[in-house]
Formats: structure tokens, sequence, C-alpha cells
């Protein structure tokens, strides 16, 4: 096991990461932002460096200040947690060449895997059913208007270094295909300095649904069931449970079984997500993977009782996986929903400031992880997100019951969240019933039952 980790990320997952890192009995050191200097990562973590100013630009992604520390600081690991540097494949090769363990996989998986064009020629070749699109990237505009013509709208361009729904818009004819075409490329290369696009046949309104993998460095794989990704914004997720009431045991077998396979087509390692569409008719198809971890990787803590962070740890410290896929059992039903500082009754508009007062939920079957405490201040330059809220009970009805409990008592002031809009949606019919795809909230926000004004 290692004895010293650098946490290269800030917020809940940073504050997630050093309290697996205390049970391991390993030493903990914090990277961080002017702003973040009160923050309780910073506060909790065995050391604690500056390594610049707000910007993220500036600090967070600054990989030679980073390495540095590591250096300084003698540390054996980094854990990148998820976002800023999580699949820079670059950060991991200089991990790599420092004699630094890097906590995800290798390089060249994370080339290989987050390229989204190039994952999806190691899945066909796996034999993992992919959503119908384009073999490789689009040329040119002309190139993609015959690609559509032949597919059928409706169709989606995506960026290739994409992730978090930028880079991607919906084409129903040429025209907005010519126009989605530009802007996908253009916000994929203000993003990912890369504006390499593809398309797919777009499925309209299927389900999220997302398989969580564990790989370790001897060839063992398992994944831990399903989450159900499927509310979402503007392609951010707001809510997620585990597990779905769209699936059953036999498909549940059959996409857990094709996740192990991508896993293995990929010679991955470590912990990972398969995200798969599914179709209104029961069929699915590999969308991308995600090799790090996922902010609602908590939801599969709920329900397996396996603690991912530290099995991240142990992974990359080359330890073998403690149990097999039959170990795993699925346990009652858990809901996770991110609580962000937006104002949902001004279009979700972000609100940073100070908090004046927090107190969050509590109770049997209820997790909170945060990184806030009353006088702390949301800055405007990271990501929004307060906190996230974790149910877990016997079954789905209780869940969602306990759920509503737990945001009527969470007390966040001093700031708008989206706790009012969250609390909205786990009372709608169609959330109750699991009759919800990715379309449901775009569909809420339109019928005005919920005013954002």
């Amino acid at each position: 096991m290692f004895n010293k980790v650098l946490i290269a990320n800030r917020g809940e997952i940073a504050l997630r990461i050093i309290r697996a890192c205390k049970e391991l009995g390993v030493k903990t050191v914090m990277v961080y932002s002017q702003p973040d200097e009160e923050s309780l990562p910073v506060q909790l973590a065995d050391e604690a460096v500056c390594i610049g100013p707000a910007a993220a630009s500036e600090s967070y992604l600054m990989i030679e200040r980073i390495i540095s520390v590591a250096e300084i600081c003698d540390v054996d690991a980094i854990h990148p947690g998820y976002g800023f540097l999580a699949e820079n494949a670059h950060f991991a090769e200089i991990c790599a060449s420092c004699n630094i363990k890097f906590i995800g996989p290798n390089p060249e998986q994370i080339t290989s895997l987050g390229d989204k064009s190039i994952a999806r020629d190691t899945m066909r070749k796996g034999g993992v059913p992919i959503t119908p699109g384009t073999d490789g990237i689009l040329e040119s505009e002309e190139d993609a208007l015959t690609q559509a013509r032949e597919m059928g709208y409706p169709v989606i361009i995506k960026a290739s270094a994409g992730g978090g729904g930028k880079g991607m818009r919906v084409a129903h004819n040429d025209a907005s295909l010519i126009q989605g075409y530009h802007a996908a490329k253009t916000e994929s290369e203000r993003a990912f300095a890369n504006d390499d696009v593809y398309m797919e046949k777009y499925i309209t309104n299927p389900k999220h649904i997302e398989f969580q993998i564990l790989a370790d460095e001897h060839g063992n794989v398992v994944h831990l069931g399903e989450r159900d990704c499927s509310l979402q914004r503007r392609h951010q997720k707001l809510i997620e449970e585990a597990p779905s009431v769209a699936i059953s045991d036999e498909l549940r077998e059959q996409m857990g079984n094709a996740a192990v396979k991508a896993v293995k087509a990929a010679n991955y390692t470590n912990a990972g997500t398969i995200e798969f569409l599914l179709s209104s008719t029961g069929e699915f198809y590999f969308m991308e993977m995600n090799t790090r971890i996922q902010v609602e990787h908590p939801v599969t803590e709920a329900v397996t009782g396996i603690d991912l962070i530290k099995e991240q740890i142990r992974i990359a410290a080359g330890e073998k996986l403690s149990f097999t896929q039959e170990d795993i059992k699925i346990s009652g039903h858990a809901i996770e929903v991110r609580i962000n500082a937006e104002n949902p009754y001004a279009n979700f508009a972000p609100c940073p400031g100070k908090v004046t007062f927090y107190n969050p939920a509590g109770g049997i079957g209820v997790r909170v992880d945060s990184h806030v405490y009353t006088g702390y201040t949301i800055s405007p330059y990271y990501d929004s997100m307060v906190a996230k809220l974790i149910i877990h009970a016997e079954d789905r009805e209780t869940a969602i019951k306990r759920c509503k409990r737990a945001l009527d008592e969470f007390f966040i002031e001093g700031i708008q969240t989206s706790i009012p809009f969250c609390h909205f949606l786990l009372g709608t019919e169609s959330f109750h019933n699991g009759m919800y795809d990715t379309g449901y909230v775009g569909e809420v926000l339109d019928s005005g039952d919920f005013d954002t004004k």
C-alpha cells in the first residue's frame, strides 16, 4: 500500500479521497488554488500546498506545479478525482515518468478510450453493441451531410475528445446539421483543444444507463450493476438511482456482460464506467467509457457496500480484487441528488456566494458528500456543486420518500440551490413510476409545471 497520496482536485471529491486514504492508513497531500485555502479538504489533509490563483488554467491544470509538489512531498501516487486532469493522458504519462503512480488507467488506455471515435471502434471490434454512426471523425461539412443523409435524421454530432455534454449538437435536417457541425467543432476546440467530431444516429429519448466496473492489474474484471442517469438538464445529470426500474434481471445480465467485455477489449485497469443508451424497445448501445471515478459513484457504493475509492487505490497499489462477480450483491435501492449553487427560479443561473447557514440532512439511510460549511464561499471559478445527497433504503418507494424528507430538512442559506427543482422531480408521477428518459426534464421545463422564472 502507498505511504502518501497527492490529491489533484478540490471540493467534495477531494474530501472523499482524503477520507478513503485515512481509513487505509495513507497520508494525504492537497494542492489548492488561493480561493480554496479555507476549504475542508485543505484543512483535513496531512499537508497542503498552494499552486496558484483562482483560474484552473493557472492552478489545478498546471501539471508541472502539481508534479513539483508531488516530488517535494515525496508522494507515492496521485489521485486525480474527476474533472480537471482525471482523463489527461499526458498527465498520467508524466506521473509514470516520475515514478509516481497515477491512480487510474495507464496513458494508452486514457488516450484510446478518451477519443470517442476510437473507443467506438474498439467496442465494435470487441463485439459490444454500438450506436449506428460514422467510422472515425467527420472530415468536412460535406462529409457530415453525406453521412447524415445515408444514416437518416435525426443524428447527433459529438466531440471526439468530449465529455460533460460539451461539443454535442442534435440535427433534424440539413440546415441544422450544418449549423450544428460548426458549433460542435468550435465548442470542442474551446473545451478540449481538439475540434474533431463524429456522428451517431440519434436515439430519441432513451434511458441513460451506466455500468460501474473495476479491473485490477491481474486480469480480474467485475461490474457492480447499473445506475440510471436519465434525469438530465442539457446533458448534465441531476438525479441518479440504482438499480434501474427499466432493466429486468435478464437485461441486466446482458448489459453487465457487455460492460465486462468492453473493459477486456480495451485491456483496461482501475475503476471506470461503461455508458449505454437503452431504447424504448429494449435495445442497448455503447455510448462511451469514462476512464475515472464519477460524480455518482456513491449510488453504487450504497447498493453494493463496496468503497470504490479504496478499491481504486488498492488496484493502483498492485493488489488483486478481493471479490468476484458472484460475490457482488445488489441490496435495496439508492438515489443520489446533485445539489448545485444555481437558481432554478431564474433559469438555473449560477449562484456563487457565501453560505451563511448550512444544515445538511441526516437520519438513517442518509449520506451527504460535501465540502461546504457555514461561512464557506462558493467560488464562481469552478463547478457549482454544493453537495451530493445519497439515499439508501430497502426498496425504491421508501428511498423516494426518504429522499424527499431529506431534501425538506437540507437547509442552505445565503445562496440559491437546485433543491426545489430536484424535490419537484422526485414528486412527479413519471419519476415515481420510473417512466422517464433523457428528454423528461426538458419536457417538465417546457410544460411550465415548474416555473423557472
